[in-house]
């Protein structure tokens, strides 16, 4: 196929997305598709061999099967350019308008996966009723974050609310004006990545990976610096859980996914306490995606190389492409 690989955009994210698009590229061509780079600049202008590309109505992208955004954060990840395609008439791998919005937004995200029961850490929305009460019963530290932002960007970790919290929170503020405040889950990170289309009724597609877990090295927490350094953290895969901590992790995995419509791929991640107990930390539609990246590095440990993982998920945005264009909306 031709495939039209999205990076870069408006985001904090701009420079981890064209290192993702780069690769996820490299990989669609060893697939053996005819891959076509597309850059959206810092200031929205869409790009193609340095010049802009026209976006009309209906009429495609630059002649292109399927277009593959991998795009990171606000203006990408949280639904906008999916909506975009929808409206070129683009089939597009990875999260529909739905599923990216919701898991773009930390706040709305839980209240779902609340309304279905699924196991969190506490959380409050700074701003609503009874918040600083709530927060004050909350386990230390605490974990004050933009709700619509990745790659931990904004996040403080709060030892002492009545000394740090309202600075935390205007820092947060400055990235979002939703602004989340997340309990100690005192527990390890663990994350699983998931493939299929479950926003189209398909389930049965679902894959998960084996876990992972995250060790971070050049810090105490998973912050910005534990994801993008060299050496700021180590994945171990297998993930050192017993036989019914990992069968829960990648059930809920798919729970989650199912949950919010996924389609395309995700990264779920979770924190494992030491008795078992495992909660959902949050869902990424579109996670980092270099051949180096947890979310690749967990299915090729479950025997899916990057290669044939990007394959299968422009392949997959096409069958749903089809799909869609059955039903009379």
């Amino acid at each position: 196929m031709k495939v039209a690989v999205i990076s870069g955009g408006r985001s904090s994210e701009h420079d981890i997305s064209l290192q993702s698009g780069a690769s996820v590229a490299a990989g669609l061509r060893e697939a053996g598709h005819d891959v076509i780079e597309v850059l959206i600049d810092r200031e929205g202008r869409w790009l193609a061999g340095g010049e802009e590309v026209e976006l009309r109505a209906a009429a495609g992208l630059l002649g292109c099967d399927v277009a593959f955004p991998v795009l990171h954060g606000p203006f990408g990840e949280d639904g906008t350019v999916q909506g975009m395609l929808e409206c070129l008439d683009v089939a597009y791998a990875g999260p529909s308008v739905l599923a990216a919005a919701v898991a773009m937004d930390k706040l709305t995200c839980k209240r779902l996966l609340a309304f279905g029961g699924l196991p969190q850490v506490e959380f409050a929305e700074v701003g609503e009723d009874g918040w600083r009460e709530h927060v004050a019963a909350m386990p230390r530290p605490l974990w004050v974050k933009p709700s619509r932002l990745g790659s931990s960007v904004g996040i403080t970790r709060v030892s002492n609310p009545e000394r740090e919290l309202d600075q935390a929170v205007e820092t947060a503020r400055a990235h979002d004006p939703r602004v989340i405040v997340e309990a100690d889950a005192e527990a390890r990170e663990v994350e699983c990545s998931v493939i299929g289309n479950a926003g189209i009724g398909d389930d049965e597609s679902i894959e998960t990976s084996v876990p992972g877990a995250i060790v971070t090295k050049v810090s105490d927490w998973y912050d910005f610096e534990a994801k993008y350094a060299e050496g700021g953290m180590e994945l171990i895969v297998p993930a050192p859980l017993d036989d019914p901590t990992v069968a829960r992790v990648r059930e809920l995995a798919e729970l989650v996914f199912v949950a919010i419509g996924g389609t395309g791929l995700a990264r779920c991640d979770f924190f494992v306490r030491d008795d078992g107990e495992v909660l959902v930390n949050e869902i990424n539609t579109i996670p980092g995606f270099t051949a180096t990246s947890v979310f690749g590095k967990l299915f090729e440990a479950s025997g899916v190389p990057y290669a044939e993982l990007c394959d299968r998920l422009v392949r997959l945005g096409a069958d749903r492409h089809r799909r869609e264009r059955d039903y009379r909306f």
